[in-house]
Parts: C-alpha cells; sequence; structure tokens
C-alpha cells in the first residue's frame, strides 16, 4: 500500500534558546543536526509505521545562521522510497514576527526501517500527487545513485 507525502509531512517549531548558542553566540550547528535528525526520524516513522535508523545524512547546507529568540520552523517530508529505505527532506526556516520565513538549512537523510533485531524491513511505497513531488522523487533517484558511488568510493 503507497502512501502520500502529506500523510507523514511534519512541522516542528522551536525557539533559539541560550543552551542552544556556540561561542559566537549562534545556533550551534549540532544542535540544529539534532533538531534534523529527530523531525527526519519522525517523518521516517511516520510513513513506515516501524522503528527507523538514520542510514545517512546528506547536503547539510548552512544557508545563514540563527541568534537567540529566533523561531526556527523545521519541515520534512518524504521524498524517495525504496524497498526498506526513505529519503526524508528537511527544510529549516527562521520565522519572524511578521511570519515570514527565510531558509537557512536544507538536509537530506536516509533512514531504514527495522524489525526488534535492526534488520531492515520493506516500506509503503510513496503515492506521487503534483508535479513537484514527481520532480523530487526524479531527484531522489539520483541521489540514491550518487551515495551508492560514494559508497563504493569509500566515503
Amino acid at each position: 500500500m503507497k502512501k502520500t507525502v502529506s500523510e507523514s509531512r511534519i512541522e516542528q517549531v522551536y525557539q533559539v534558546r541560550p543552551e542552544h548558542l556556540n561561542g559566537a553566540g549562534r545556533l550551534f550547528g549540532g544542535k540544529l543536526m539534532e533538531w534534523i535528525d529527530e523531525l527526519a526520524g519522525l517523518v521516517a516513522l511516520r510513513h513506515a509505521q516501524k522503528d527507523v535508523i538514520t542510514a545517512s545524512v546528506d547536503n547539510l547546507k548552512f544557508i545563514r545562521g540563527a541568534y537567540q529568540k529566533d523561531l526556527i520552523v523545521l519541515i520534512g517530508r518524504v521524498t524517495y522510497v525504496g524497498r526498506t529505505s526513505m529519503e526524508i527532506r528537511v527544510d529549516t526556516y527562521i520565522e519572524d514576527m511578521k511570519g515570514i520565513r527565510k531558509p537557512i538549512n536544507r538536509a537530506y537523510l536516509t533512514l531504514v526501517a527495522v524489525d526488534a533485531e535492526g534488520n531492515p524491513v520493506e516500506v509503503p511505497g510513496l503515492l506521487i500527487e503534483t508535479e513537484a513531488e514527481k520532480a523530487e522523487w526524479e531527484a531522489g533517484i539520483r541521489r540514491r545513485e550518487m551515495r551508492k558511488q560514494r559508497k563504493e568510493e569509500g566515503f
């Protein structure tokens, strides 16, 4: 059975607090990475309805910094699925008091559904409903091939 992208889409909001800051007074990159990984895991869990593990993170690109009191909005969705794996795209924004969002990060993560012993298990397919979802699916195929190539090359 296939599921739609919207069925597992998640939006999460955080506020940057003093404990989230690095020595330069910006949001610590590791904290943002934690939030991204957590959100991707929830999206994958919602899609697969099984336990999931993070297999890889790629294209983690920091566009701009975030500071104390900034609202951070993360939006995650499934972009591509294989037999046991799912590619999750997480977009991160700063949202100002007027509700205007500016992108600060985009990441693609691969998560794998597993059983109680940690063995990979099949996941539902993805029902593509829009042209944007189709383009993302096709790009996901290319990213999957690049990940395979990097693995073969020892990356």
